[in-house]
């Protein structure tokens, strides 16, 4: 039933995709059909007092129990301040978590596309902070072959890195 101004969309799908897609395209796409049941509440938005839909996702989700958490804030890689900038900080997280897994012999682009496409979890975890807002990212351990937790020894290189994955380069 199409009811005019709704506002219903329904995206792709993806078998599995970080939080905040961050690779911008970087899922794993996957074919599939959407069984999808709506309740229209009348006036709802006025109601409830919101602006944007809200939605219960579906009890089918993967089960992750530990995670590696890696924060962000809102500080560039140049070391300016980014008044409670939750994207920069998302970013930092982002990145601190691609450098913990080089250390792993993982190259930046291994790390990047792993965070694309792993069921990572993305926090706004503190804006309080002022002049920092502060991100984290949950990286589920359970995803890698081999111990990713740090240790007062070090970190083991498992990997070569020398199987890439090609990046753009950035244009300015």
């Amino acid at each position: 039933m199409f009811v005019d101004g709704a506002g219903l969309s329904v995206g792709d799908l993806h078998f599995s995709q970080g939080d905040g897609e961050i690779t911008f395209c970087g899922a794993i796409e996957m074919a599939g059909w959407i069984h999808m049941r709506v309740n229209l509440i009348k006036g709802g938005m006025d109601k409830y007092g919101i602006k944007n839909p809200i939605f219960k996702p579906s009890p089918i989700t993967p089960k992750y129990d530990d995670y590696l958490i890696f924060e962000g804030i809102s500080v560039d890689e140049d070391g300016k301040q980014h008044y409670l900038d939750v994207h920069i900080a998302y970013r930092q997280a982002c990145l601190n978590a691609i450098e913990y897994l080089k250390k792993f012999g993982y190259s930046g682009a291994q790390a990047y596309a792993i965070l694309g496409t792993a069921p990572v979890q993305g926090h706004i975890s503190g804006v309080v902070d002022i002049p920092n807002a502060c991100a984290t990212l949950w990286l589920p351990t359970d995803i890698f072959e081999f111990d990713v937790q740090p240790n007062g020894d070090g970190l083991t290189k498992y990997l070569s890195g020398d199987v890439d994955v090609p990046l753009s380069p950035d244009k300015a």
